[in-house]
């Protein structure tokens, strides 16, 4: 496959960027776009950085998984709704998300709902408990677990 020179910078400048960073397709083609490429070359430079192993979307989803969760504390809903908007595809979003360990994703909401519930002045308990299941829905926990939690804090 060759390349014109516009395609040859484009495809050096996408490998340079996904070997610092993982990078998704969507990303990725939306530069490519934006730095002047129609759609076949665009298509053509993102094949071969996905045969080149630049660009892998389980890698990149498994990442994104790990990151948000750990560093930024989201839950499963939250971090599954931002992949389908970077257009993951839905099987490698159930995978990825099933590598949270289920002790430690509890864990962190528990921490979460107590360090919120410690800074809420609110003395009526419903209203309390209904700022702590905003709170915990707003980082994308699911109902179920949410509710469990916040019976135990505030028992």
């Amino acid at each position: 496959m060759s390349f014109n020179t516009i395609q040859s910078k484009s495809y050096i400048r996408a490998a340079t960027l996904c070997s610092k960073s993982e990078q998704n397709l969507f990303k990725i083609k939306n530069k490519l776009l934006r730095w002047g490429l129609s759609n076949e070359e665009t298509i053509s430079v993102l094949e071969r950085l996905k045969e080149e192993k630049f660009i892998d979307e389980k890698r990149y989803a498994e990442s994104f998984v790990r990151d948000k969760f750990k560093f930024n504390k989201w839950g499963k809903t939250k971090i599954a709704c931002q992949l389908r908007f970077e257009q993951i595809p839905e099987d490698l979003i159930n995978s990825s998300i099933s590598i949270i360990n289920k002790k430690e994703y509890r864990c962190t909401l528990l921490k979460l709902i107590e360090d919120k519930n410690n800074s809420i002045k609110e003395p009526d308990k419903y209203k309390r408990q209904a700022k702590l299941f905003r709170f915990a829905q707003s980082k994308g926990f699911e109902s179920e677990i949410t509710y469990s939690v916040i019976k135990d804090v505030l028992k």
